[in-house]
């Protein structure tokens, strides 16, 4: 490769890779497959090795990926949280293992499974659990103490312990609790973890510690980073000890090896039997026992000299794609489905494989009857990698153009390159629609929870949200659940909400990417439904916070035909079609803009959207340089990320009631 071919290539992989770990360390969403990953590391380093005058000392292969969010206090290590040097071959670990036994006297290995987690620091005084961390760059992290008391495998006390302790470890989540997880997150209609690993890490970084103890997370503790008062010489020592002290070690697979023979046996046989732990495992760690040879191996900037990590490359199969079926999903998406003849993959039958979307198909080629390469992301989740032939006289697949429940015609979604339904009383989402439709920030009525409406839809009372409106006391009285007094109450608090303002009902319409406080700036800015209804998508542009997408969502959701006769439905029984506002008490919040983000610890959002608008403030729903101030709460997302980015202000729920009541001083 010629030299300025080189320049420009390790130019993209580096932005390529930067960005990468971004989304796998900072937003625990990853884009990129993590063989995908490795290829393109492995590739730097080749050619930051022939052309060393492009050195540069921030590159990705100089340093561990992650950075410190700003919504966790910062924690140094003392002890830097190295990474591993990765190999991808049994003649790279047998090159790894000669290096070691030219340069020390007789080594001995230890070979471990590599647990793909998230890893952390626990620091113990006196035997009392103080203070934990996540790794970060290797250098700083983040102090998630309060989240890490919440695992059960992590002790709170020691027995015996030594003044000063501090071990790392590797926080997981079992294969059996994500696919709980991703279960709930597809009922409640939320885009699925994408791996145990990434699941584990967004549920520790959790500023509220409570949906962390939610998540079932685990621990291994693999090694000690400092001690004192003990006298440890090896590896295996130390993981004795350390079990002594209480924790969960990885000593039941730590033996030593002497050659690479013994070594390769013990990874074929970690590799065969991985599938039957309950944890994910993407590789085996080979390391050396040694302390004082550790010692005489050194490190680099990044990664010790005496441990590799040998990295298993993805289990793929063939098989025929038989059929693609349609799934519409709880918010309308309509999700093609790959059907094929059965394989065995990471130990468990698999026939089915979600294809996304049209572009996903389209990227791929993907016909039916097409020999397709199939694998397991993460080992968890199925996932159609490429094609490998196509069958004869195959024909490129389109997604149809209607529903294939309720037949409307569908909308795509560019967006988020999704193909959608847009009927809000589909059969399909109409339980969706409903739950959100009486929540509380919407229609908000009581004792109308999942469990009712779902017996509701059963018995065929209803079809439509509209058809709440019209029941009665004696339907309700039929239902197992109804007593008298208990069906009056509902009916009462189903008319109730008949008050509600605009607002309301527009937020629980469920238009795709309306929330709450967007629904009032769409109200404030057209107060009847009439005039909302004939709006344009360059008049709904206007309003401070809504792009082209979001304008255009708004407009063909509310000329559906469908959704004009839900409404015409929802007027008909009596529910308000016009807003009142919000009073502004005083002007001290105004000129600015805020964006809020995540669960406040004791407001909802949408009360603190009223509190920053009775004080003369704006709500915006994204963040741009316009915006004074980016609120946030627990589990805040993208719009905090950028917010980091364009170095806007951050507040928490405290820090704002403070400004309100500084500039009213």
């Amino acid at each position: 490769m010629e030299e300025k071919q080189a320049q420009e290539r390790i130019g993209i992989l580096r932005q390529k890779l930067t960005q990468y770990n971004r989304e796998y360390y900072d937003w625990d969403r990853p884009t990129l497959p993590d063989d995908v990953y490795d290829q393109l590391m492995r590739e730097l380093e080749q050619l930051e090795t022939a052309f060393p005058q492009f050195a540069d000392a921030e590159s990705p292969t100089k340093h561990v990926g992650g950075t410190v969010s700003k919504v966790f206090e910062k924690v140094p290590h003392t002890v830097q949280m190295m990474s591993l040097q990765d190999v991808f071959s049994a003649e790279e670990m047998a090159a790894f293992v000669h290096r070691c036994q030219e340069t020390l006297q007789a080594p001995a290995f230890v070979v471990e499974p590599k647990i793909d987690g998230l890893s952390v620091s626990l620091e113990y005084i006196n035997g009392v659990f103080t203070r934990g961390s996540t790794r970060g760059d290797g250098f700083v992290g983040e102090n998630v103490t309060e989240n890490l008391k919440t695992i059960a495998h992590i002790p709170q006390m020691l027995q015996n312990a030594p003044p000063f302790l501090e071990v790392r470890g590797e926080v997981y989540m079992s294969r059996e609790r994500f696919a709980e997880l991703v279960a709930q997150q597809e009922q409640d209609g939320e885009e699925p973890a994408k791996n145990p690993r990434n699941a584990a890490a967004g549920s520790l970084r959790q500023k509220n510690p409570a949906i962390t103890a939610q998540r079932g997370l685990d621990i291994w503790i693999f090694n000690i980073q400092q001690v004192t008062g003990v006298e440890l010489t090896s590896h295996i020592e130390s993981l004795a000890y350390l079990t002594s002290l209480g924790f969960s070690t990885v000593i039941p697979h730590s033996e030593l090896r002497y050659t690479f023979q013994q070594i390769q046996q013990e990874i074929d046989k970690i590799a065969a039997e991985r599938s039957g732990y309950a944890y994910d495992t993407d590789g085996v760690v080979v390391k050396v026992d040694d302390f004082a040879q550790r010692e005489e191996m050194g490190a680099t900037s990044k990664v010790p000299k005496w441990a590799a990590a040998f990295k298993f490359p993805p289990e793929e199969k063939e098989t025929n794609l038989r059929e693609i079926q349609l799934s519409v999903g709880r918010t309308g998406v309509i999700t093609p489905v790959a059907v094929f003849d059965p394989v065995q993959l990471a130990g468990t039958e698999v026939s089915r494989a979600t294809l996304h979307n049209q572009d996903f198909i389209t990227e791929r080629d993907i016909r039916l009857g097409d020999t397709i390469v199939v694998r397991k992301a993460g080992e968890i989740i199925p996932e159609v990698v490429r094609v490998a032939a196509h069958s004869a006289a195959s024909q490129p697949y389109t997604l149809p153009e209607t529903c294939p429940v309720c037949h409307t015609q569908a909308v795509r979604d560019d967006e988020a390159a999704a193909l959608r339904c847009p009927n809000p009383d589909c059969p399909a989402q109409l339980m969706k629609h409903m739950i959100h439709f009486v929540s509380k920030d919407a229609m908000n009525i009581d004792g109308l929870g999942p469990q009712i409406l779902a017996v509701l839809q059963e018995k065929g009372l209803v079809h439509s949200v509209a058809d709440l409106y019209h029941l009665t006391k004696e339907q309700l009285m039929e239902l197992d659940r109804f007593a008298e007094k208990s069906a009056e109450n509902l009916v009462r608090a189903i008319a109730a909400s008949k008050q509600n303002p605009l607002d309301r009902l527009i937020f629980a319409l469920g238009i795709r990417g309306i929330g709450a406080q967007s629904a009032k700036l769409l109200c404030a800015q057209f107060p009847t439904m009439e005039q909302l209804l004939a709006a344009t998508v360059e008049q709904v542009q206007t309003i401070d916070g809504f792009g082209g997408v979001m304008a255009e969502s708004v407009v063909t959701a509310l000329h559906e035909p469908h959704m004009q006769k839900l409404i015409e439905h929802l007027r008909a029984a009596g529910c308000r079609m016009t807003y009142a506002g919000t009073a502004v008490e005083d002007h001290r919040l105004e000129g600015m803009t805020c964006v809020l983000t995540g669960t406040l610890p004791t407001m909802t959002r949408s009360a603190a959207e009223a509190l920053v608008l009775r004080y003369g403030g704006k709500v915006s729903k994204s963040v741009s340089k316009k915006t004074t101030y980016v609120v946030a709460g627990e589990a805040a997302g993208s719009k905090l990320d950028k917010a980091n980015a364009l170095g806007i202000p951050v507040l928490s729920e405290a820090e704002l009631l403070q400004k309100i009541q500084e500039r009213n001083d």
